[in-house]
């Protein structure tokens, strides 16, 4: 009979080989053991069923918006959850038929509702914003009632919506006032839904971070889950109404909630973002420049998946037929639910990257990026232009039997191996099903 070996031996023998082998693993093997991103982040669309009671002046109608946002793949929604419509006389909480879309649209199971605690309330005096501790308790009430009626649609919350723009007109919308909110109403909403993520911030334009920094000083993160902001650069010059300029300020905005938090990874949701097309607008931009922005930004975001949690399209549709109005003209699609280029390009792109398991940014020339990700059926690629008067051509290196390339809209792909192909602002999608990831060949555009 051999010697018995001691157990601590054989513990310590059995970590050693795990170790060993969990660095010996081939990175796909590694990369398999990941979550897909559709497992790890949100793509969703601003809708506007919340507000304005059971008929909406903005065309929004719960049946065709939510055949909207299955056909575009999306995995989450956002919109109002005003107290004023929640709550009635003699504090009755609950859906009342002035939110009838909203509940139809939440309920019907189509994506993750993000949803905006906000208002004041006309029977709560200080209450728009809550600015004493029963009106902030009144607030609280109204929240945990809220959260526990949606708990079941594995519910986001966010705390008001773009509270420091108001602060301009209003100081009682001061830093403090909201971190004191947060404190008073995310313990009771995450006793209502634990796993519910509870959002602050909701920041809109805050040019130098002036506001966002004095609203972090306070230690308000520390009531949150995750970190919220609306990013737009629609009327800034026309040079700076791009993907890349709001990857810029994300970034900043990223850095600066991890400094704040201690965090480099505290969860970012952009819950706002995306491009007016109104065309007679002088702040509005093109349908084309609409989709290839989207695009892009879709792709980029797989790369930050680790702190960028989520990110949400202003807005479904438009929400007027007025040309020369910016807010009639965000949508994906049109007043009459036609759908913009756009549309499809969100949807492509999406569909396109959604399955990754990892994925990196290379800058492959001046102005040129692509994305580099792995799936479990093989690479992907995503190519494109930053600038429209920045052409080039990439041609995959060798022969990569079964390459296939295609623009977002595109109903099919074509053949890759051995085709120069053009390369602008929208993106180009090349998947490779044989698992290695495709080396390009770049030149300018002929």
């Amino acid at each position: 009979m051999a010697p018995l070996v001691p157990r601590t031996l054989v513990r310590d023998s059995l970590r050693l080989a795990s170790l060993i082998a969990s660095v010996l693993l081939p990175a796909s093997v590694c990369a398999q053991q990941a979550q897909p991103l559709d497992a790890r982040f949100l793509l969703g669309v601003g809708t506007h069923q919340g507000l304005g009671g059971p008929v909406s002046a903005r065309g929004y109608v719960p049946s065709e918006n939510v055949a909207q946002i299955k056909q575009l793949g999306l995995n989450a929604f956002r919109d109002d959850f005003p107290w004023s419509e929640f709550e009635v006389g003699g504090r009755r909480m609950g859906f009342t038929p002035r939110l009838g879309r909203l509940e139809a649209q939440v309920k019907s199971g189509v994506a993750r509702p993000l949803l905006i605690l906000a208002f004041g309330h006309h029977l709560v005096p200080n209450s728009s914003p809550p600015t004493t501790d029963e009106a902030r308790q009144r607030f609280a009430d109204y929240a945990a009632a809220a959260a526990q009626s949606v708990v079941a649609q594995h519910p986001l919350f966010e705390l008001w919506n773009e509270w420091n723009l108001a602060a301009k007109k209003d100081p009682a919308f001061s830093p403090e006032n909201y971190r004191a909110l947060a404190e008073v109403t995310r313990p009771v909403v995450k006793r209502m839904a634990p796993n519910a993520p509870f959002l602050v911030g909701a920041l809109g334009d805050d040019l130098g971070w002036t506001w966002t920094e004095k609203m972090l000083r306070t230690g308000i993160l520390q009531y949150a889950d995750g970190a919220s902001i609306h990013l737009y650069n629609f009327c800034m010059g026309p040079s700076k109404r791009t993907s890349a300029e709001i990857i810029d300020r994300l970034t900043a905005f990223h850095r600066l909630v991890g400094q704040a938090s201690g965090n480099p990874d505290f969860p970012i949701y952009v819950t706002e973002t995306g491009w007016t097309t109104a065309a007679t607008n002088k702040c509005g931009v093109s349908e084309q420049a609409q989709s290839d922005n989207s695009a892009q930004l879709i792709l980029w975001a797989s790369t930050a998946a680790r702190w960028l949690k989520g990110m949400w399209f202003y807005e479904l549709k438009d929400s007027g037929k007025d040309a020369s109005d910016l807010e009639h003209n965000f949508g994906l699609y049109r007043f009459d639910n036609s759908p913009k280029p756009v549309a499809c390009a969100v949807q492509g792109a999406w569909a396109f990257i959604r399955s990754s398991l990892s994925a990196e940014k290379r800058d492959l020339a001046s102005g040129l990026v692509s994305i580099n990700a792995t799936t479990t059926s093989g690479a992907r690629v995503a190519v494109w232009s930053e600038t429209p008067d920045r052409r080039y051509e990439v041609r995959i290196k060798g022969d990569q039997d079964g390459a296939t390339f295609a623009m977002p809209c595109d109903s099919a792909a074509r053949p890759a191996s051995g085709a120069w192909i053009p390369v602008s602002t929208t993106p180009v999608l090349i998947a490779a099903s044989n698992g290695a990831m495709p080396a390009l060949e770049i030149r300018p555009a002929r």
